[in-house]
């Protein structure tokens, strides 16, 4: 049995579209006191991914328990889910011109421990953005960016918000899902 330990629709949707079977139990952790011990982008991430696994795996035992979570960051600043629509638009005014760094990462958990875990990073360059756009952009995303940490869904209107991108596709929607893949092939998890 596969746990996904999220509550994330995109992270449930990118498992079911690749055929991968699993049940959601969303993990319960605070992640603002991992985000205040650590200051790295790629260690937040896989923190938190790890401690998403390790929350829900205990109580499951016999089940493999993945966990994944995502950062953003540009420059040296680390950004969290914005608390509101006008923090939502400070956010794009300052990504508006810069590159932003999205670090996803997943883990997977059995039997109370991790057994592996995945960190992978894309650049997303965002383009000049107006005020204009940014208000009617969050008139017809808000609320759904809201639980996003970049302030955009990629598979939705927040594709606009971008010149270019480098990285994988699965990693910018959040989890890393072809070395996942790989990894629940390699413990047997999933079809050869």
């Amino acid at each position: 049995m596969l746990i996904l330990a999220s509550a994330s629709t995109i992270r449930a949707k990118m498992l079911t579209d690749a055929g991968v079977a699993h049940r959601v139990t969303p993990a319960n952790i605070d992640e603002d006191r991992v985000k205040a011990a650590l200051h790295d982008a790629a260690a937040i991430a896989t923190e938190l991914a790890k401690g998403k696994a390790l929350d829900v795996s205990p109580a499951h035992p016999e089940a493999w328990v993945i966990g994944s979570d995502s950062v953003v960051s540009v420059g040296d600043r680390i950004f969290a889910k914005p608390r509101n629509r006008e923090e939502a638009a400070d956010h794009l005014r300052f990504f508006s011109g810069k590159p932003m760094t999205l670090t996803s990462s997943v883990a997977l958990a059995n039997g109370g421990s991790v057994d592996w875990s995945f960190t992978d990073t894309a650049v997303l360059h965002v383009r000049a953005l107006s005020d204009g756009f940014i208000g009617s952009y969050l008139d017809e995303e808000w609320p759904e960016v809201g639980y996003c940490v970049g302030v955009f869904r990629m598979e939705a209107r927040g594709v606009q918000l971008f010149d270019r991108v480098e990285g994988s596709h699965f990693t910018i929607l959040g989890m890393p899902l072809i070395p996942l893949l790989g990894a629940l092939r390699d413990r047997g998890l999933i079809p050869v």
